[in-house]
């Protein structure tokens, strides 16, 4: 089952289909394809402003009571349905963005309402586990039976938290017991006296001054632990004190990338010495190298699978922990450049998952003694239900193969609209890596707002990129929308 989940070196491998034919959508193609959501809507139907004026009477009582001035749009869930997303005044978009990379197998996907109602379901919610300290008897097998079938080769062991910034400073945790355990000598040396007494003090060596190395332009997360590896926006940094911590330099590819190849080459191995001479100068010890396989708030910035080779290869050498953060790139979409790789240490995951945590493989990432790792829930098993229904929707529609045809016809359309609006697209990227495809436009802002009124929910990260995170329910006949209303949306920029 894991291979389910690693489809980006697979979507590498697999030979390339025909571009497509046109940018319009087309009876033909429409006939040729089965869709999965048979009750969504055949196109987007806006019927006036985005907001209306029911989503703006909302939106102010809302405010009222919550902090409303990060909206997107208020949603009704109710008549949202596959790849489509509702207002409250009936306007349906085609949301090509998954709200936040966070939407698996469509809107209102009947198996996991199946998934919603089963005892099992209603026991996890009604009965939700301290999992530290009592799990129920099931969830050795829900782990087994869901979780883990995700899991990346050779890491066979979980744990389960809350969010994708709670995974990773779970994660960092674990990185640092670990460091320690080895400088002590073995899990089975005892801490000493002057250790139990500084920690208490926020002093060393209880406390020890070390790092996690994250790489600049990196998002892994907005709660205290994690920000100090964020470096995507100064918005989510600002008056929170940090960790003093390093930071290298990702990759900064060219594009078309078969035109760069020597300049490329170059450049991941100038970042490569870069993270190796942090490693072994920095004044903080390093404990973990920490890296998304696409950067994806800073930018959709992409490496390729020989500079990810080189980091596990560093840090093999230095004997520092590999951690790579799937928070944004897992779940089928994730182009996985990191398959051919030695399994990293840690692998983060949410967002897609809905559920949250990281997988592991070395038995010495256990902490030595317990509580150690510990809080009151350590996950949530409904959402680990849920998360299983979406690995069985993943292998029943055969999701893996459909992102990839998908992705292909997709790159294909937008190759064509790059040469006939070449101000509007550059720096495509994305290239057999399914539909996980971004560009860079120096009028994003004005594209991402514009395409509400044309039906389109999209996004965009980093300074100027737009970027594409659709469902893995997303299919050819949707990417012929987007291609066609794209299109539409540049001309009225």
């Amino acid at each position: 089952m894991a291979s389910v989940f690693r489809a980006g070196t697979r979507l590498r491998s697999a030979a390339r289909l025909p571009a497509a034919r046109s940018l319009s959508t087309t009876a033909s193609l429409r006939a040729s394809e089965k869709p999965y959501f048979p009750n969504e809507p055949t196109a987007p139907s806006v019927s006036g402003a985005i907001p209306g004026p029911k989503n703006q009477a909302a939106a102010a009582e809302l405010d009222e009571v919550f902090d409303v001035r990060s909206l997107n749009m208020l949603t009704d869930y109710n008549q949202s349905v596959g790849n489509y997303i509702a207002d409250l005044d009936g306007n349906k978009l085609l949301d090509v963005y998954a709200q936040i990379a966070s939407i698996p197998v469509g809107y209102n996907n009947p198996h996991l309402k199946e998934v919603a109602t089963t005892p099992e379901m209603t026991s996890a919610l009604i009965n939700r586990p301290a999992l530290g300290n009592f799990p129920s008897s099931e969830w050795a097998h829900i782990l087994k039976t869901g979780v883990l079938r995700a899991a990346p080769k050779g890491l066979d062991q979980v744990f389960t938290a809350m969010a994708g910034s709670d995974a990773n400073e779970t994660a960092y945790k674990a990185a640092f017991m670990y460091y320690r355990q080895m400088q002590r000598g073995g899990p089975e040396v005892e801490f000493t006296e002057e250790e139990l007494l500084s920690t208490m003090n926020n002093a060393g060596p209880g406390s020890p001054q070390l790092s996690i190395l994250s790489f600049k332009s990196a998002f892994h997360g907005r709660l205290f632990g994690s920000l100090s590896t964020t470096r995507s926006k100064a918005i989510h940094k600002l008056d929170i004190p940090a960790f003093d911590w390093p930071q290298a330099t990702f990759p900064q590819l060219k594009y078309p990338l078969e035109d760069h190849v020597q300049e490329n080459a170059a450049e991941e191995q100038r970042c490569l010495a870069e993270v190796e001479q942090l490693i072994k100068e920095f004044h903080n010890p390093v404990a973990a190298v920490m890296v998304e396989p696409i950067q994806s708030e800073g930018g959709d910035n992409h490496a390729s699978p020989a500079f990810f080779q080189g980091l596990r290869d560093i840090t093999k050498r230095t004997n520092v922990l590999f951690i790579v953060d799937e928070v944004q790139t897992g779940v089928v979409l994730g182009p996985r450049p990191l398959e051919p790789v030695l399994p990293p240490d840690m692998v983060t995951f949410s967002k897609k998952a809905q559920t949250a945590g990281y997988y592991y493989g070395n038995p010495a990432l256990r902490p030595n003694k317990p509580y150690r790792q510990f809080n009151t829930w350590m996950g949530d098993p409904a959402r680990a239900l849920i998360f299983r229904g979406i690995i069985n929707e993943v292998e029943r529609l055969g999701l893996v193969e459909n992102t990839r045809i998908t992705g292909d016809y997709l790159y294909g359309g937008l190759e064509r609209l790059a040469e006939k609006y070449p101000q509007h697209f550059q720096n495509l990227r994305g290239k057999n890596q399914g539909t996980f495809i971004a560009w860079d436009t120096p009028k994003r802002d004005q594209l991402v707002a514009k395409a509400k009124s044309f039906g389109i929910n999209i996004g965009g990260s980093g300074a100027s990129a737009v970027r594409l995170r659709p469902m893995l329910v997303f299919q050819k006949h949707h990417a012929d929308i987007l291609l066609e209303k794209l299109e539409q949306i540049i001309q009225a920029v």
